[in-house]
């Protein structure tokens, strides 16, 4: 439980750390495109520019104003991605300095552009409508109390600009000089500031499910092999996989002579067909509720009622067994080049089923001798020129009514013979 919380910690961390970059990179690119289109305004607009500002402006007002908090958004953007390369967080007193310093650039805007218009014309112009942008943004840092104080530094600070640059009066004759005016435009922020931190939460808290979920799919993923039927992945999530003996049947399958064509393929060649053979025997045993523990080189491991408990175990084994066969003679029939032979052996009986390995890997595998003599059934269809061997207990569990009887043949680390069926 404890491992699982720290990777939980840990993805969580990461989400919100790649939501804040993301966030940065919009901020820098709004900034961008503000920078660009003011300036383009004011060197390619004289009449406006010159209605706006009777008293004349520099074109490269805009570069000293904004220039500056895209430089430090860069920065900061520059920082956290180190720091997410290194798996570091961001110190949480940085965050709140961030947003300081973020927000702040609205009444930079507003105060500079007081000394060049009136500043009751400066509160109805665009510059106290990027506080907005600012809270909507927040909502990105996924953090209930970031978002609250983005909304709470653009309400102060925009009815501090108020007190300072204008002239305000309780009674003023225009609404651009009553208090009350401005006052409820900074309640306004407030509450969209609030807005924003509620909404913040509620994303977070999806991402919080979402990594959670990925967490713990991540960890049947790991558990049990990356071969594991969705189905089956989904009723596993739930279930606290615990170390116990229970009924199992293990399928064994080895492609035969596969060993010697290697010798005349190539690597890639060799990989290819391996890769292309098994993605067919994937889907069969998925289709069956099984799952394949483990890769044995040219052959695999498939577990059936492990983990889950399954009625049907025996029959979905011995069914995946022929649809394998059905489908190595479609293979075979479709590349002539690369015709392959295999052995598969299947056994049920009871195991010790479990979790193996070290704290940083661990694998779900089944252990003792159902393993071990559906191990050796495959690899006696050699002697035998069967493809499929199914033991006496299993011809039973499946009920294989067609199963040829081969008698009670010897099995290399078994003292007694051990009864054997074939599949026509």
């Amino acid at each position: 439980m404890a491992e699982t919380s720290g990777d939980f910690a840990q993805a969580l961390r990461g989400e919100i750390l790649r939501s804040e970059r993301q966030r940065m990179k919009v901020v820098a690119a709004i900034l961008t495109f503000i920078l660009f289109l003011t300036t383009c305004g004011l060197l390619l607009l004289p009449e406006v520019v010159e209605r706006l500002f009777p008293g004349g402006i520099s074109p490269w007002l805009p570069l000293a104003g904004i220039g500056p908090f895209i430089l430090f958004e860069l920065g900061a953007l520059t920082v956290l991605t180190r720091r997410i390369a290194r798996s570091k967080d961001f110190p949480q007193p940085a965050r709140f300095l961030n947003v300081l310093v973020e927000t702040s650039l609205p009444g930079v805007l507003i105060f500079v552009l007081s000394q060049h218009m009136p500043p009751q014309f400066v509160f109805g112009f665009w510059p106290p409508m990027l506080y907005f942008v600012f809270i909507v943004l927040s909502t990105l840092r996924l953090d209930f109390w970031l978002s609250l104080w983005t909304g709470a530094v653009a309400a102060v600070e925009h009815l501090g600009l108020a007190f300072l640059l204008l002239p305000l009066d309780p009674n003023g004759q225009g609404p651009e000089d009553a208090i009350l005016y401005h006052l409820s435009r900074s309640v306004m922020l407030m509450l969209a500031g609030v807005a924003a931190a509620i909404v913040a939460r509620a994303l977070r808290r999806q991402f919080e499910n979402s990594v959670a979920a990925a967490v713990a799919r991540d960890k049947v993923t790991n558990l049990f092999g990356q071969h594991v039927s969705p189905m089956v992945v989904e009723q596993l999530l739930g279930t606290h996989v615990q170390s116990e003996r229970r009924t199992v049947c293990v399928l064994f399958l080895d492609i035969r002579g596969f060993t010697a064509m290697t010798r005349t393929c190539s690597a890639d060649e060799t990989v290819s067909l391996l890769n292309d053979f098994f993605a067919e025997m994937i889907e069969i045993v998925d289709r069956h509720n099984g799952f394949i523990n483990k890769f044995l080189g040219d052959g695999f491991l498939a577990l059936f009622g492990a983990a889950l408990a399954d009625p049907a175990a025996a029959a979905n084994a011995l069914a995946a067994g022929r649809e394998m066969l059905k489908a190595v003679d479609a293979w075979n029939a479709t590349h002539l080049e690369r015709q392959l032979k295999v052995g598969i052996g299947v056994h049920i009986g009871e195991a010790i089923t479990g979790s193996v390995g070290s704290p940083r890997r661990k694998e779900y595998t089944a252990i003792g001798d159902t393993v071990n003599l559906a191990a050796r059934l495959e690899q006696l269809t050699k002697d035998t020129g069967a493809r499929l061997l199914l033991s006496e207990p299993m011809r039973k569990a499946a009920e294989a009514s067609d199963a040829v009887d081969l008698g009670d043949l010897p099995i290399r680390g078994y003292e007694r013979p051990v009864r054997v069926w074939r599949l026509p």
